[in-house]
């Protein structure tokens, strides 16, 4: 597929399709305004005949002769009052649905200069050319590896977004976005991954090959007997009772100054959970496979760091490991003593990812961190609190939480902050190690970040538990991406110019 950004008049650039935005209620953009002027006011009749509404997120397409365009669709924006961000958000993906299947070979993109309420970091130009490319790349997206009929090809092969200059600044915006939206599909890539495949070594593998396809990122793995070396007693823990060995894989990419500390990301990579000894219900447990989507994340945001080579410093690093149940496996009561030294008493085996998380926390402490950000598919608690449309987020300092919730609301892939108080701790209290790896049903999202926390102590963190929001179920069943568009943004926001 091709993308690309273009100022020129928009009767002068040809394409299969023109896309124009129409509102329900408002004045319309000057994109628009030119195109009908072009079309000799076709979309003000189509518009008094009622053939077009302006309804938030409908689409109507018609047939042109004798035009820089074989046909045009027109995409309502709702009113002006209304439009938020996620609004126009809504609009683009509706446009692009009609798109992907659709007749057209190329596509001619004016949407950017529509009006958004909010504030300037959402509503500029810069930000729905961002918007845009990231959707396109987003709804594009197909998984059909393990197809044996592979479906025909799409006959759209070439996409132009309208822009009112060619400025930096809306071009790195719109490539950005692009390469968000490609981070965000590597990362669907990784979840979709059937389990059989996706297992520790071969995440690890993906790791590697990052590094082979960008010079810019270094890549090490530690095995089995490395962490065991060195103590790192709760990720090994997990993965006893799987024939698949855990694996620590850490990526670097450095490009701030050599002073400058680094940015850490922290994923979960359980790439199959089946609970262990305390077994999960076999509903839905195929699902368990999305268990790495916190590692995921990691790998996506880091492609997109890869691509656009900001100045900053950023170390990933995926805790990787498979919970099974067998005579090797760990079982409720055992006590392990993690590579802080403190002891767990394991309670429940299915309360895995905070075990293989607080050893990548501990282990991150050498590379003196600005901040790190630690994200899984967590807790069960977090769906029932937050439901599918925001990630759980806590954190040990004010300034990091905001700057992460701010990162969210401007991108839309937003997150919610709970409270990480003090009183919540007592309930992972054990009597006979330093703590339990659970504290029972009352505010199991807070008190899993409560334990992670204790591993956090010596620098700025924040943890994401992603487990509503990095995949969906039912006829829409896959992995989403997210959050990869907060994570990024929130990178970018600290980037060097």
């Amino acid at each position: 597929m091709n993308f690309s950004l273009s100022s020129k008049a928009i009767a002068t650039i040809k394409a299969d399709c023109l896309v124009v935005g129409v509102p329900e209620k408002g004045d319309w953009p000057e994109s628009t305004t030119h195109a009908d002027e072009a079309l000799d006011g076709l979309i003000k009749r189509l518009q008094s005949a009622g053939d077009i509404t302006g309804k938030s997120g409908s689409t109507g397409v018609f047939p042109l002769e004798g035009r820089s365009w074989s046909r045009l669709m027109v995409v309502g924006t709702g009113k002006d009052t209304d439009r938020s961000y996620a609004a126009f958000r809504k609009a683009v993906i509706a446009a692009v649905t009609a798109l992907k299947d659709g007749p057209s070979k190329s596509a001619l993109i004016a949407l950017a200069d529509t009006p958004v309420n909010g504030e300037d970091a959402v509503s500029s130009e810069e930000a729905l050319l961002n918007l845009i490319g990231r959707t396109l790349e987003e709804q594009l997206y197909t998984f059909t590896q393990f197809k044996s009929d592979k479906p025909a090809s799409r006959k759209l092969n070439k996409v132009i977004a309208l822009a009112s200059g060619n400025g930096k600044a809306l071009k790195d915006a719109f490539n950005l976005g692009l390469a968000t939206g490609r981070g965000m599909n590597f990362t669907r890539d990784l979840g979709n991954t059937p389990p059989n495949i996706c297992h520790p070594i071969w995440l690890a593998e993906q790791a590697k090959q990052m590094a082979k396809d960008y010079d810019c990122i270094k890549t090490e793995v530690l095995d089995e007997k490395q962490m065991e070396k060195m103590g790192m007693n709760t990720i090994l823990a997990v993965g006893k009772g799987s024939t698949q060995p855990p694996r620590l894989i850490v990526m670097e990419y450095r490009g701030g100054k050599a002073k400058d500390k680094p940015y850490v990301l922290v994923g979960k990579g359980i790439t199959f959970d089946t609970g262990g000894i305390s077994l999960k219900p076999g509903e839905a447990m195929d699902e368990m496979k999305y268990d790495m989507g916190g590692s995921a994340s990691v790998f996506g945001t880091m492609k997109v760091i890869a691509e656009t080579k900001p100045k900053i410093n950023v170390v990933a690093v995926v805790a990787a490991a498979e919970n099974m149940p067998d005579g090797g496996a760990s079982r409720p009561g055992d006590i392990v003593t993690t590579l802080s030294g403190q002891t767990v008493e394991i309670l429940n085996t299915d309360a895995e990812g905070r075990l293989v998380l607080c050893d990548a926390l501990t282990y991150v402490k050498k590379f003196d961190p600005e901040a790190v950000i630690d994200m899984a598919t967590l807790t069960g608690a977090c769906i029932i609190a937050l439901g599918n449309h925001a990630t759980g987020m806590l954190a040990n300092n004010d300034d990091l939480a905001n700057e992460l919730l701010a990162a969210g609301e401007r991108t839309g892939d937003r997150a919610w902050r709970l409270p990480l108080w003090d009183e919540y701790q007592s309930q992972l209290d054990s009597n006979f190690a330093d703590m339990a790896n659970i504290g029972g049903r009352p505010a199991g999202t807070i008190t899993a970040a409560c334990f992670l926390s204790r591993f956090a102590k010596d620098y700025r963190w924040a943890h994401l538990d992603i487990a509503g929001t990095a995949w969906l179920s039912g006829k829409a069943k896959g992995a989403t991406g997210r959050p990869v568009p907060l994570l990024v943004d929130y990178l970018m926001s600290h980037a060097g110019k």
